[in-house]
């Protein structure tokens, strides 16, 4: 049989699903079912090796090869889910499980994996939050030492931890939580105060940090800000100085793939290296091992993330086969590749980005060709058909994992994706030969980066118009429905797009859905909802509620983490007069917004409980107030107040203010304004971050808490008591929370417990701007924005 009767060789993907299979059963149920099922795969698997024994001589090939390839997967999946096994108990039992479970601190001794990530927003104090993975080295408490490993994250604030490289050891103070993650990450840490006695990175790791540093200031010296900003995340992942409305534009666009690098970065990398290879006339052995040593250093540089791992293993296999002159596959290789990351990093099977990039080059290999073919014999010429092929394919196997992740399709990613292609490699190959002379001859390489600025401004071009395009992203359900949705949407596309008449059908449904779905979701005329009483805005992972008091009047809690988004909703609800501005609390996601909700509006007094600290919010919300020149004032429990319709009792704080900063960390949450607004929809309960101390407080208070409509504390974190929704027991329940949030927010035992209750649920990472009204026939209604749908 010709290599073009039989294009791919699959006998590695049967082991690639057992191995990968078997690591997911070890990962979300733990380490028995995993030595059940290794026990039972080591079984299957010697029983079947029998089988193919005995009949080895009596059946044909084709079936003698099935058969050993399935004892092979039988047998690297029993291997596979022994191995998570054996991890999964390592974590299970792990020193640090006691103190976790009891949410104790300890002092640690990590090395960093990776490099810090800033977070979206601020948070506690003001400073930006940043999240650390690290391998743990030893654990002090007051009474012991001890030497343990395993896998931590850490969330920490302040300048110091920003410059930290990967394979730095450092010691830190911090509380300890239980990981909401089943990944074999072993705890989460909140770290308090700086990191110390901080070692000296290894070579190799300062080498890669100069590296990065200097393509950046050559960037940053030669191109305009948001240009600098996105270069180094195209080129080595770094996107530390990329503007968070570039990361939201092009996370709406669909083109969030170019700055997590991956196999497409490689490629290039490679490509090059081994074309100037050829032109200087060198052999394949040697041009094997100079791209090796470049592959080796670009993963340095661009730090070991799952796409780039999977890319670089891939490279790995193809440098081999082009060693040993056998003939390269991408299905092999890929399958190699996972095979071996799989092995070393079990945590990589529940991870999306390597999904989404397997998924992804899987497409491109099978599915890529097929489409350019069907193109080219349309007349399209090759480079079109190629581009839009690629495109199309990648959009066709990664749609349903993307629908289950965030729940969202991206109706424009298709389009955007192809007109941003031929920009892609430019700005790589420059990029990278920026990144080589910067570190030797820097006003050269910021002449020579400046080659990049016309791609760098299309790409940001398209990236803004894609993600300006009204109803871009459809909302669909996410996690599994959300991912089988698409995917049948999807495969009936694809069968109806191979008939001419099922082509005119498919055309004319699409025709009759969109004259329905356009004008509802573009249009939208009923935002604000008429009567509408509260809106929580989507601002991320924080809050920011709007209490209508007629007109273009409103009262407003909260301002959400960053300036955009709250004053995008105030301009959407249409108000530009706010008698009072109320901060529950001293923590940066709901204050981060304030400067921009003060901007251009009259604002009669910012409002705060009775603590000053933490000190870095107070001096932040007295700044932002003194430049508006507005009044800053203080609220206390007992206090009413009547702004046009609204009337607002001050229910909480009532546990005592902190006085320390150690206290004002522990206890801030619960030092949030608790407010009762009486309104035309009912009375809502507004809660800030308050936990279960401070909402114990409340109910031994017996004051009366039942309400129509629930703020859900901190954003449905698990620190809310059962026995606190029973005394409100909602209606309808808000949950203000930023998607995929590192936090786990929403809990979904507290989710289950609204349910239980019958409150209907809402969320702005789901829905978008939510309202709360009463229709016209008096009914509690709630309408999201992003949806336009009335929910109740």
């Amino acid at each position: 049989m010709s290599e073009r009767d039989h294009p791919f060789d699959l006998r590695l993907v049967p082991s690639v699903a057992a191995c990968w299979g078997a690591t997911l059963v070890g990962l979300l149920a733990g380490w028995r079912p995993a030595a059940v099922s290794a026990i039972v795969s080591a079984a299957v698997g010697a029983v079947l090796a029998l089988l193919v024994w005995r009949r080895r001589r009596a059946g044909p090939s084709v079936v003698l090869g099935i058969g050993v390839g399935v004892v092979a997967a039988a047998l690297l999946g029993a291997g596979f889910a022994a191995a998570v096994a054996v991890r999964a108990h390592a974590v299970e039992t792990h020193p640090l499980a006691a103190l976790t479970a009891g949410g104790g601190s300890a002092t640690l001794v990590v090395e960093l994996d990776d490099d810090p990530k800033m977070l979206r927003g601020k948070s506690f104090g003001g400073e930006r939050q940043l999240m650390l993975r690290a391998s743990l080295q030893e654990v002090r408490t007051d009474r012991t030492v001890l030497r343990a490993g395993g896998s931590i994250l850490v969330f920490a604030e302040g300048e110091q931890w920003a410059g930290l490289l990967p394979g730095q050891r450092v010691t830190l103070r911090g509380r300890l939580a239980e990981p909401e993650r089943r990944d074999l990450t072993v705890a989460v840490v909140r770290a308090t105060g700086s990191p110390q006695h901080v070692a000296e990175p290894p070579a190799i790791q300062r080498w890669a940090g100069v590296v990065r540093d200097r393509l950046a200031s050559a960037a940053g010296s030669a191109l305009p800000a948001d240009q600098a900003g996105l270069l180094p995340g195209l080129v080595v992942g770094d996107t530390s100085g990329l503007a968070q409305e570039t990361k939201d534009e092009f996370t709406a666009a669909g083109l969030t793939h170019l700055t997590a690098v991956s196999g497409a970065n490689v490629s290039i990398v490679l490509g090059a290296v081994l074309l100037v290879v050829r032109g200087v006339g060198l052999g394949p052995r040697t041009g094997a091992l100079l791209a090796g040593i470049a592959l080796v250093a670009f993963v340095v540089i661009a730090r070991p993330s799952p796409s780039v791992l999977r890319a670089a293993a891939m490279g790995c296999v193809a440098l081999l086969a082009l060693v040993t002159g056998r003939r390269k596959q991408a299905i092999p290789a890929l399958a190699a590749s996972v095979v071996v990351l799989l092995a070393l990093s079990p945590s990589l099977a529940v991870d999306f980005g390597f999904a989404l990039s397997v998924f992804a080059t899987a497409g491109l290999v099978v599915v890529s060709p097929a489409l350019v073919a069907r193109l080219r014999a349309r007349g399209w010429p090759r480079w079109l058909a190629e581009m839009c092929a690629v495109a199309l394919a990648a959009f066709v196997v990664t749609a349903p994992l993307v629908a289950a992740m965030s729940g969202t399709v991206s109706i424009v990613s298709i389009v955007a994706n192809v007109l941003v292609a031929p920009a892609v490699a430019p700005i790589t190959v420059v990029g990278a030969a920026t990144a080589v002379l910067a570190v030797v001859w820097l006003p050269a390489a910021a002449l020579l980066v400046r080659v990049a600025g016309p791609p760098l401004w299309w790409l940001l071009e398209v990236a803004d118009r894609a993600a300006a395009v009204p109803g871009g992203n459809l909302a669909v359900r996410n996690g599994l429905g959300g991912a089988v949705i698409v995917a049948v949407g999807i495969a009936v596309a694809v069968l109806a797009a191979r008939h001419p008449w099922s082509r005119r059908m498919l055309l004319a449904v699409a025709v009759g859905v969109a004259a329905v779905w356009v004008p509802t979701r573009f249009h939208q005329p009923g935002w604000p909802a008429s009567g509408w009483a509260l809106v929580a805005c989507d601002v991320g992972q924080g809050d920011g509620l709007v209490l209508s008091a007629g007109g273009r009047r409103a009262v407003v809690v909260d301002a959400g983490p960053e300036p955009g988004p709250m004053d995008r909703c105030l301009r959407r609800l249409g108000i530009d007069e706010i008698p009072l501005l109320v901060v529950t609390h001293l923590h940066a996601d709901h204050y981060g917004g304030l400067d921009a909700v003060l901007h251009g509006r009259s604002v009669g007094a910012v409002a705060i409980g009775p603590a000053s600290l933490p000190e870095g919010g107070f001096r932040f919300v007295s700044a932002a107030a003194s430049r508006a020149d507005v009044p800053l004032v203080r609220l206390a429990a007992g206090r009413q107040l009547t702004v046009g319709a609204v009337r607002i009792t001050v229910l909480g704080p009532l546990l005592p203010e902190p006085r320390t900063p150690a206290a004002a960390e522990d206890g801030a949450n619960d030092a949030s304004l608790v407010l009762m607004a009486e309104t035309a929809a009912g009375r809502l309960l507004l809660t800030g971050d308050v936990e279960e101390d401070g909402q114990r407080a409340l109910l031994r208070s017996k004051i009366p808490l039942r309400a129509d409509v629930l703020k859900v504390p901190h954003h449905g974190s698990r620190t809310t008591s059962p026995e606190f929704l029973d005394a409100v027991r909602p209606r309808v329940a808000l949950v203000s929370v930023g998607a995929d949030n590192t936090f786990g927010h929403p809990n979904p035992g507290i989710l289950q417990r609204l349910a239980a209750l019958g409150a209907v649920t809402v969320r702005t990472d789901r829905d978008g701007d939510v309202a709360v009204a009463r229709s016209g026939s008096g009914a509690l209604a709630v309408v999201g924005h992003s949806r336009g749908n009335i929910v109740r």
